[in-house]
C-alpha cells in the first residue's frame, strides 16, 4: 500500500498525517477544500477524483472543530448538511471503487444528543456496511492553523499568551484522554499495515489511555508562560464527563509515547516560532 490519499489532507490530523507518511516513503495524494474549491466532497464528483490511483484512503474530511466551534454549529442545520453530504458522496465512491479505507470516527459517536456525534455513528454504520475499517479518536491535539475551530489545548495557549490569564469556559473537573497528534498518525499507519487482521467491527480506539482534567491542562499551560487559571463555573455541555471505556485492543499494534506534558509543550513550541 504505497499509493495513499488522505480526505482531509489540511486539517487537525490530515496535515501531519500527510507529512507523517510522506517521511516514511508513501505516494501521498492529498485532497481538501481549502487546497482547492474543486476538492469540496460535498460537490458529485469530487471523490470520484479523489479516489484515483488510491490503494488506502483516509477519510478524516469532516466539518469538525473544538467545544466552542460544535457549541456553536452542531446544531445548525449547515453543520448538518455539510456532514451528510460529503458522507453521502465520499462511501458511495468508496463503495463503487472497491477502496480500502480507514474512517475518522470520535469516541463522541456513542454520545446520542451530539449531533456531531450521531453523524460520526452513521458514518461508522457506513463503514462497516462497505467493509471498512473505523478508528475512533478520543481528543487528539496538536499545532492548529485555524482558529475558528481550534481545541482547548490550543485556546489555553492563546489565552495565556496574549493575556497571561487562561479563563476557562468550564470548572476543569472532566477528564479526557488527550493524545498528540503524531502518535495518531503512527496509530493511523499501524491500521493501515494491519488492515487486513481487522474486521469492519473491530474496536480500533486510538487514545492515550490517560485520563486528565481539563484544569490540569490548564495548570501545565499556565506554568509554561505565567499565567493564572480562573475556571469557569459550567459544567462541560459539549461531552459532560463522559468517559467511555476505550477498547484495549489496539496496544497490540501500538502504543502512544507521548506524555500530556511533553505534547503541550510540543504544541507551545510551534506557536511561538510563528509569533
Amino acid at each position: 500500500m504505497r499509493n495513499v490519499t488522505v480526505l482531509g489532507s489540511a486539517g487537525q490530523i490530515g496535515a501531519p498525517l500527510v507529512k507523517y507518511l510522506r517521511d516514511k516513503g508513501y505516494n501521498v495524494t492529498e485532497f481538501d477544500i481549502e487546497n482547492d474549491p474543486s476538492q469540496d466532497l460535498r460537490l458529485k464528483g469530487a471523490s470520484e477524483r479523489a479516489l484515483i490511483g488510491a490503494d488506502m484512503v483516509f477519510f478524516l474530511a469532516f466539518d469538525v472543530g473544538g467545544s466552542r466551534y460544535l457549541s456553536k454549529y452542531q446544531h445548525t442545520h449547515t453543520f448538518m448538511r455539510n456532514n451528510m453530504l460529503l458522507m453521502a458522496n465520499t462511501f458511495n465512491s468508496l463503495k463503487y471503487n472497491h477502496r480500502k479505507f480507514i474512517f475518522a470516527s470520535s469516541q463522541m459517536a456513542s454520545m446520542s444528543y451530539s449531533p456531531y456525534g450521531l453523524l460520526k455513528s452513521i458514518g461508522e454504520l457506513e463503514t462497516s456496511a462497505l467493509g471498512g475499517k473505523v478508528v475512533k479518536f478520543w481528543n487528539v491535539y496538536g499545532p492548529e492553523h485555524d482558529m475558528d475551530k481550534s481545541h482547548v489545548i490550543t485556546d489555553f495557549i492563546v489565552k495565556a499568551r496574549s493575556t497571561s490569564i487562561i479563563d476557562m469556559m468550564t470548572t476543569g473537573e472532566e477528564e479526557r484522554e488527550f493524545l498528540y497528534v503524531e502518535d495518531a498518525c503512527k496509530a493511523l499507519e499501524a491500521v493501515m499495515l494491519n488492515y487486513d487482521e481487522f474486521t469492519p467491527q473491530t474496536p480500533l480506539h486510538i487514545t492515550s489511555f490517560e485520563s486528565t482534567s481539563v484544569r490540569r491542562v490548564a495548570d501545565i499551560v499556565a506554568q509554561r508562560y505565567g499565567a493564572y487559571v480562573v475556571p469557569g463555573e459550567e459544567f462541560d455541555f459539549i461531552q459532560g464527563d463522559a468517559r467511555n471505556r476505550p477498547s484495549e485492543f489496539i496496544l497490540d499494534y501500538w502504543k502512544p509515547e507521548t506524555s500530556i506534558e511533553h505534547g503541550i509543550n510540543l504544541v507551545a513550541q510551534d506557536m511561538d516560532s510563528r509569533g
